[in-house]
């Protein structure tokens, strides 16, 4: 039974604390936190990433660490 923000049990004691805020979805429709959009992103910088530290590689013959130890 629910009387005024509290909930009384099957003996009648009050349980103040036993109030639930309503659980509602966003739908705001952004893309921001973890969606499918940002995941794609991620991964697709990854890989952009990865390729142009293959080709940093192969065109100066010295990997990332040996080119910032040259500097």
């Amino acid at each position: 039974m629910r009387t005024s923000g509290s909930i009384k049990d099957d003996q009648g004691k009050m349980n103040n604390f036993a109030v639930e805020p309503k659980v509602y979805i966003d739908q705001q429709g952004n893309r921001t936190g973890f969606t499918k959009y940002s995941e794609l992103l991620n991964g697709r910088l990854a890989m952009i990433g990865f390729i142009s530290l293959i080709a940093l590689e192969v065109f100066t013959g010295h990997g990332v660490f040996g080119l910032l130890s040259s500097l």
